[in-house]
């Protein structure tokens, strides 16, 4: 059965766009055609005039074409004062027609970070926000009781850019009626369960607290170098980018661009710390416990980790 995808731009850079470009196993085209979807209108790629998309647009919306994915990339523009006007779609507010098409969808995605909680607009004047969250707290655009019409609510895919490999994996996922267990930043299980921390080629320097203090070193980057990679739910050592690599394994610390709260309004090369200790602290640690610990481990730490070279 023919699925349709609509995927509107709002507040955002188009990182997402340029990294679902990126999908290579099956690549984009094969892709939508092995999964029988048809992009009714994608700004990069369609080719539609205006006259055509305005006829697009009203026979989404009067529900004469049907929209199974409505795919969102970028936060939903707001302001000033709640009229939108800071973000046109034909001369009105581009919010009006996001409300006005996830009534008619039958899967809303809220492709990235900007789209899921708010990204950088979201503390500013824009007065940003994302589908079905503010950040940490739920509600957003829709509001927190939203359903779009396969019972399931806002699905975000949060990434500065989202991974290539989460988008065409949910859309593959969706269209073959799997079961999508979701987070409770309602995200897919399937990538966003884990931390970034888990398969860092680094864990062992973290385990035995062996610190990387300046950039080319070998070691721990979350104890002074700002490291998100314990804190934040992601793939990134998962579904590695081009299969070959992550942040963290070329020597560049986690910035946590999965978590609600990003960007963050501190310093990313800098971990805030009391006497060594991160101010912040992996899920589920006691601090006390989490300090003894690691100066037990520091202590024990393999020689061969001690007198590491430098060098990536």
């Amino acid at each position: 059965m023919k699925r349709t995808l609509f995927w509107l731009q709002c507040g955002g850079c188009g990182g997402d766009t340029w990294s679902m470009f990126n999908i290579e196993s099956p690549n984009l085209p094969e892709l939508f055609k092995s999964l029988d979807i048809e992009i009714l209108w994608h700004p990069t790629i369609s080719v539609k005039n205006r006259a055509d998309q305005s006829q697009l647009l009203e026979d989404v919306l009067s529900g004469r074409q049907q929209l199974d994915f409505l795919c969102i990339e970028g936060a939903i523009i707001r302001g000033p004062r709640g009229t939108g006007l800071y973000d046109l779609a034909n001369g009105k507010p581009k919010k009006d027609l996001v409300a006005a098409l996830t009534r008619q969808a039958q899967y809303v995605i809220a492709v990235g970070t900007c789209a899921s909680f708010g990204g950088f607009g979201a503390d500013g004047e824009i007065e940003a926000t994302g589908m079905q969250f503010l950040k940490w707290d739920k509600g957003g655009f829709v509001g927190e009781s939203f359903q779009s019409k396969s019972g399931l609510p806002v699905i975000n895919l949060p990434g500065c850019p989202c991974h290539y490999d989460i988008i065409g994996g949910t859309l593959s996922q969706l269209v073959s009626d799997a079961p999508l267990d979701l987070t409770e930043h309602q995200s897919p299980m399937e990538w966003y369960n884990i931390m970034v921390h888990q398969g860092c080629t680094r864990n062992e320097y973290h385990e035995y607290r062996v610190e990387d203090k300046g950039f080319g070193e070998k070691g721990c980057m979350f104890f002074h170098l700002g490291c998100h990679g314990p804190l934040a739910h992601g793939p990134c050592n998962k579904l590695l980018w081009h299969r070959r690599s992550s942040k963290t394994r070329v020597g560049v610390p986690c910035f946590g661009c999965t978590r609600p709260d990003f960007p963050q309004p501190y310093p990313f090369f800098e971990t805030r710390n009391i006497e060594g200790i991160p101010l912040e602290l992996p899920e589920g640690i006691n601090r006390a416990h989490y300090m003894a610990y690691k100066g037990m481990a520091a202590a024990a730490a393999p020689r061969r980790l001690k007198t590491r070279k430098t060098g990536i």
